[in-house]
């Protein structure tokens, strides 16, 4: 079987059709100068079926190849001009359709968008859009995967996203805020694969419409979605070989009429995630050398159903149901080597701590959807329920033996299960309308939060387990946010336009811990306030190719669900992790001044400052000197100058590229008395660089990568640089309707981490990897017509997103 289909594989792509032709030509302006990087469309004239879309080169030049013989028309855009229109056919020979002149649109347009091919990126004034679905390297990857090869985007040791060196980051998934974070965020971005992902939309300083919730602003997630009316489907699978074996495979269909548009999608990938690390602490006169390797067997289910119907004329209303399962077991093995400063190559003991968990996360949300449309005012009403349910149960024998592993000193076995319930209510409107000019923007939503947290730890002796009322625990935790906007974006004049906006969100919220043992009651942790979050843009259009713009905004960053939760999370006795119920939300305000020259070539510096800026940190534990935990705090304020340039350009007319330099200058500063104080400064810088080559016989070729350097993750630890090289060759068949990708990722396998972490008496030097390099097979086919449109709607369910299940 296996031979068969890679000889199938092969054949299709060695296999060519004679008789197919060229169409090439060029697009110049009014006076005669090339139009660099425009989209070009093909289109089928009998079908009126787009077939294949390219782009312009730095001369202006374009090229279709392997086209059969019909009638065809060309469709070409560009910022600032008018879109034009050419049609003629094919006869068994290739065409020249030679110098295609556009006419400057004398309609003035609100965003400038530099676009290099369909498969790398766009940046605009407002957001940086990173296009996943035509990339080859993106081939047997997942969202996180992705996320760590999108350009300005920084994935730490833990899978804490930051953007411009700020974090903070929000997720959304089709502009619903995603509500998970640490270990769950992970589990669901590496339960989506790459072949149901069409773009990711970075946007870092968000306005007043959007939830004040995320420093650094948002990654919205944007999944495939079809166009226009019919029916239409797809089938994608891939394989990916690392250390380990990955797959997934997902099916999706459309249909649209005049009454009705409906969607699905189902996907299942099932694999084995492995991560190594391995830390030498300094600390109490003790060193502790530790490594841990996990092990994560997981196989996952995810699923997106939904249905518009058009009522009437500019009335819909809508449903759309999402979920993902993902049950799993995980592994770690946890080694200590315990020996004093004095005698440092003189082990004292070792400690063997075995992790095994069993795990399951159900995640399920559901909308209800109400939108007006009349060209001149809008209006969008959205009631959302979500039920997040995840267990996990786990066995650690903790085993000390001599310095040689000959001889079992102590042992002591422990288990505990952390069942965590989470239910999510909210209800939005948003109402826009033309006035005095512009376009003035209200609204309103509603949210209530409520998660149930219990923690039960268990001391195992002579194999009966009696559950350790001081080290358990139940945690609730109730919010309500109240929140209302108001903005209004306008012209001055054809050169300047402006946007500007406000927010305010009340926050009420309990957090209640109840302890098992009465003398360990305390009292619930209130919260109760109301912030506004101003927002506010200038444009300036100082010439048709050159726009400048300044943006400002005001954002707050609320705990995590579960970071909020006290209880302690073990990997042994002497490593465990703890939440901390009086952090306070961080505050910051971000500035940022953006120049795009060309619509092409952006350049952007920032400023942010953050108080309260929530934070981990690794510490010595109080009651036992060899221990350590990592938790979470408050730094007094962050402080961060940032600059970032991007540039599309074509090297050849069968090469083209994407650049993107970010640095950033990063000041933590907090004193928490006693000697425990931060003080730390970072200058950090990452190159992202995508290559795409138009190949003979209709391949085409990627190579991608990046290169990161020094910096600061959390409040102190310090890490070194890392960087990755990816390759891909991808080949299209059958019109286009099938879609072969091979890739190749982390070749040389330097995207691990390694630092170095001081805080409060402890001193840490850690280092990384995962099962990064390797090398996948993605296949996918469409079937139906190609063009089936389905209304792009956001829910109400946002602003309680990525706040579910901190570790």
């Amino acid at each position: 079987m296996k031979i068969n289909l890679i000889t199938l594989i092969f054949s299709l792509f060695v296999s060519q059709l004679i008789g197919q032709s060229t169409i090439s030509g060029s697009l110049i302006d009014g006076e005669g100068a090339a139009i660099s990087f425009a989209n070009v469309v093909l289109y089928n004239s009998a079908a009126d079926v787009m077939l294949k879309v390219e782009s312009t080169d730095m001369d202006g030049k374009f090229q279709f190849r392997n086209i059969e013989d019909g009638a065809y028309y060309l469709e070409s855009s560009y910022i600032g001009f008018d879109d034009t229109k050419k049609e003629f056919k094919i006869d068994d020979a290739d065409i020249d359709l030679g110098q295609i002149s556009m006419i400057v649109s004398s309609v003035m347009l609100e965003t400038a968008v530099v676009k290099a091919r369909r498969a790398m990126v766009e940046v605009k004034p407002d957001r940086t859009v990173f296009n996943v679905e035509g990339t080859i390297n993106s081939a047997g990857d997942n969202g996180l995967g992705l996320l760590r090869k999108a350009p300005g985007v920084l994935v730490d040791n833990n899978n804490n996203i930051s953007v411009l060196s700020r974090s903070g980051v929000m997720i959304y998934i089709d502009g619903k805020k995603l509500p998970l974070s640490g270990d769950d965020l992970t589990a669901y971005l590496e339960n989506l694969p790459a072949e149901q992902i069409d773009r990711m939309d970075i946007i870092t300083n968000p306005g007043a419409k959007y939830e004040a919730q995320g420093n650094a602003g948002i990654i919205d997630i944007r999944l495939k979605r079809d166009k226009s009316h019919g029916a239409n489907g797809s089938i994608s699978g891939s394989l990916s070989q690392g250390k380990h074996l990955r797959g997934n495979l997902s099916l999706s269909g459309n249909y649209r009429n005049k009454v009705v548009s409906t969607f699905g999608t189902i996907g299942y990938n099932k694999g084995t995630r492995i991560h190594d690390m391995s830390f030498i602490n300094f600390q109490n006169d003790l060193i502790l050398d530790e490594t841990q390797k996990f092990n994560n067997k997981v196989s996952g289910i995810n699923y997106r159903l939904g249905s518009d119907f058009f009522i009437a004329k500019n009335h819909t209303v809508g449903f759309a149901i999402s979920g993902q399962t993902n049950p799993g077991t995980s592994t770690n093995e946890n080694i200590i080597n315990i020996s004093k400063s004095s005698s440092a190559n003189q082990i004292d003991s070792v400690l063997v701590a075995g992790n095994n968990a069993i795990k399951d996360r159900d995640q399920n949300t559901y909308n209800v959807n109400y939108a007006f449309d009349n060209k001149k005012q809008t209006i969008n009403f959205d009631l959302d329920y979500g039920k997040f349910k995840n267990s996990s149960e786990y066995i650690q024998p903790n085993q000390y033996y001599n310095n040689d592993r000959t001889q079992l000193l102590t042992e002591s076995i422990a288990e505990y299960d952390t069942p965590v319930d989470i239910e999510i209510y909210t209800a939005k409107l948003d109402f826009e309308t033309k006035f005095l000019g512009g376009k003035l923007g209200l609204g309103t939503k509603l949210s209530k939060v409520a998660t149930d947290n219990t923690f039960l730890f268990y001391d195992v002796i002579d194999n009966d387990r009696i559950r350790d009322d001081r080290r358990s625990n139940r945690f609730f935790y109730d919010e309500k946010v109240y929140a209302g906007y108001i903005n209004y974006s306008g012209s001055i004049n054809k050169k300047w336009s402006y946007t500007t906006g406000l927010r305010s969100e009340t926050t009420d919220a309990t957090g209640d811990l109840q302890a098992f043992l009465q003398e360990l009651q305390e009292d619930p942790v209130l919260f109760n306030y109301t912030k506004f979050f101003p927002s506010a843009g200038l444009t300036w259009n100082l010439a048709r190719n050159k726009v400048l713009s300044l943006n400002y905004g005001r954002r707050i960053n609320r705990p995590d669900y579960n970071v909020l939760n006290p209880f302690r999370v073990q990997q042994s006795e002497l490593s465990f992790r703890k939440g901390n119920a009086f952090l306070n939300p961080e505050i910051v305000n971000n500035i940022e001044l953006g120049y795009t020259l060309n619509y092409k070539y952006n350049f952007k510096v920032s400023y942010s400052k953050t108080t309260d800026q929530i934070t981990r940190l690794i510490a010595p534990d109080e009651d036992d000197p060899r221990a350590g935990f990592i938790t979470w705090a408050n730094l007094a304020e962050q402080t961060i100058y940032g600059f970032n340039v991007s540039a599309p350009f074509g090297v050849t007319d069968w090469w083209n590229v994407f650049a993107n330099f970010s640095a950033g200058y990063l000041n933590n500063q907090a004193d928490y008395g006693d000697g425990a104080i931060v003080d730390v400064q970072a200058l950090t810088y990452t190159l992202f660089q995508q290559s795409t080559f138009t190949l003979p016989k209709g391949f085409t070729g990627e190579i991608s990568g990046y290169y990161s350097g020094p910096g600061v993750w959390g409040g102190v630890f310090k890490y070194d640089p890392t960087w990755s090289l990816n390759l891909g060759l991808q080949k299209k068949f059958f019109n286009d309707m099938m879609n072969v990708k091979l890739s190749a990722n982390d070749i040389f396998f330097q995207s691990g981490w390694e630092g170095v972490s001081e805080f409060n008496g402890l001193v840490g030097e850690g280092m990384g990897s995962w099962d990064s390099r390797r090398v996948s097979l993605s296949m996918s086919y469409n079937f139906g017509n190609s063009n089936v449109k389905s209304r792009k709607r956001k829910t109400g369910l946002d602003n309680e997103s990525k706040r579910v299940g901190k570790d």
